[in-house]
């Protein structure tokens, strides 16, 4: 079975190796790997999706080897996570601390946050986010929102969502 999964490694030197090869120990055929060095998760991790085939049965103790490795495995198989929207936040968030917004939503385990873009033209200037959520219906993708909207309120930061259109407008 063809598997997507992203990754969150140490930014030292070895790591996208440590990450590969448990793959192909388990005889797992690696697709593509997109390492995205210059961009870095909250917990300052570097974010890498692998696209690997592999038997369903090894797929558990992949994971396992991974974690015991100290590579942290943040997303296994997108496919599940089928609704998805993109919004920007507006204001000092730097400082309100994106990391626990993002495990917000994170941990609820029916969404994700799967893109961060963050722009910061200065220290004292207000900052702007673009995230990308994914969740597994649009039910869920509304909770996940709802979160998002409660968080930028507490922490006075303006969301930005996606217009809605009706259905033949």
């Amino acid at each position: 079975m063809i598997i997507s999964m992203t990754l969150e490694l140490k930014d030292i030197p070895g790591q996208l190796v440590l990450a590969l090869e448990p793959i192909s120990e388990l005889q797992g055929n690696i697709m593509s790997v997109v390492h995205q060095h210059e961009e870095k998760t909250p917990r300052g991790t570097i974010p890498v999706q692998v696209m690997f085939e592999i038997e369903q049965s090894r797929l558990d103790e992949l994971t396992e080897r991974l974690e015991k490795s100290g590579v942290r495995v943040a997303r296994v198989g997108e496919e599940r996570l089928r609704a998805s929207v993109s919004v920007v936040l507006i204001g000092h968030i730097v400082h309100s601390d994106m990391g626990d917004t993002i495990d917000k939503i994170d941990s609820t385990g029916f969404a994700e946050v799967v893109d961060l873009s963050l722009s910061m033209p200065g220290i004292e200037k207000p900052s702007s986010a673009y995230l990308v959520i994914n969740a597994v219906s649009n039910r869920e993708l509304d909770k996940a929102l709802d979160i998002l909207r409660d968080v930028a309120s507490r922490k006075e930061l303006l969301l930005i969502e996606p217009i809605k259109m009706n259905e033949g407008t």
